[in-house]
């Protein structure tokens, strides 16, 4: 997730932030306007008796799904652009890339940074020019994601900037370069992640974004060390940090320990336990998830269950999922149909 106080608050309150990637006219489709037939392929079986919705043909979903990925691009709201930006990455939509090209201008800090940081994480190679730019930008986070594209478009004399960035007295800076260092993958920057870990100077954020990148090394010392303490802290939002941390560390440890997350009296933890299995290809919060759905939630809210919920569909394809994506996309909330054309597009990339 993009580290913000590079950006101003969201211009709709009723916007909640993400913990943590074309057609103009397009006609809407949802369960209730469309008949079986047209969407449908019969019924999923049901889970422990749970009734199924009919199974939705999901490549008719696409270009609404791309449609409503291009509004929010151009969207009024800063926090919105920036949110389709990473939907982009997430999806590897490179359909998108006029628009991202155009971000990487925007007035916003964050969707500038959210801008470039996509183009390298998608390798849009051919673009280098116009990252070069940014560089140069006003904003040192934003120059660090600059940097961040080009070393993955093949240009490693930049990844020193990011690592000099580790550094910053700006604690929003260092958070960013070591959620990039984390994304680049090279083991070398290890031993600079745990120094930054254990700098006194570095605030909960910066620790917390270190464990993560440290995990996404792949380096199994972090298991016990830190991501433990946070899977089995009191704290709800801790136990989900401990989750991203697992998943991103990926060991098959790892996978088990989120797997006991399942059995969490909170929702919104077992949620995330379901999610980060689906990106380990892992299907086993499969019902977990389903029964959310079952409940009837407001997917008009942009609650952390909704979000989680939504996102879980696009990283576990299952055929029980599939058909809550039509209301998902027709949501009151921006950013509910965003994380719903976000699943719709992993499941037809």
């Amino acid at each position: 997730m993009v580290h913000e106080n590079i950006n101003p608050k969201p211009e709709d309150n009723t916007v909640m932030k993400s913990s943590i990637c074309f057609c103009i006219t397009v006609l809407c489709i949802s369960l209730a306007g469309c008949e079986n037939n047209q969407l449908g392929l019969g019924s999923a079986p049901a889970v422990n008796g749970l009734a199924a919705k009919p199974i939705v043909r999901i490549q008719t979903l696409k270009p609404q799904a791309l449609a409503i990925l291009k509004k929010g691009l151009g969207h009024e709201n800063a926090y919105i652009r920036g949110h389709a930006v990473e939907v982009v990455a997430a999806s590897n939509c490179r359909e998108m890339m006029p628009e991202i090209l155009t971000r990487l201008q925007d007035s916003s800090t964050a969707v500038r940074f959210a801008a470039a940081s996509a183009i390298g994480d998608m390798r849009c190679f051919g673009y280098e020019k116009q990252v070069e730019m940014l560089l140069d930008d006003a904003n040192e986070n934003v120059q660090i994601a600059a940097a961040y594209a080009l070393v993955r478009l093949n240009q490693p004399v930049y990844h020193a900037k990011i690592r000099q960035a580790t550094q910053h007295s700006d604690q929003t800076v260092r958070a960013n370069a070591v959620l990039l260092l984390g994304k680049l993958g090279n083991r070398d920057d290890l031993d600079l992640l745990y120094g930054v870990l254990y700098d006194a100077d570095s605030l909960d954020k910066v620790r917390l974004q270190t464990v993560e990148s440290i995990a996404r090394l792949g380096d199994e010392r972090i298991y016990r060390s830190k991501l433990w303490a946070l899977l089995i802290s009191k704290y709800a939002d801790d136990r989900v940090m401990g989750i991203r941390g697992m998943g991103a560390l990926g060991t098959s440890e790892a996978r088990n320990a989120i797997l006991t997350m399942l059995q969490d009296d909170v929702l919104e933890v077992k949620l995330a336990a379901a999610e980060q299995l689906g990106q380990l290809g892992d299907p086993r919060g499969e019902e977990e998830v389903y029964r959310y759905f079952q409940s009837g939630p407001d997917l008009n809210q942009a609650t952390m269950a909704n979000n989680m919920a939504i996102m879980a569909i696009g990283r576990i394809d299952s055929a029980l999922f599939k058909a809550y994506l039509p209301d998902a996309l027709a949501s009151q909330s921006e950013y509910i149909r965003l994380l719903a054309a976000q699943s719709v597009l992993l499941l037809t990339r």
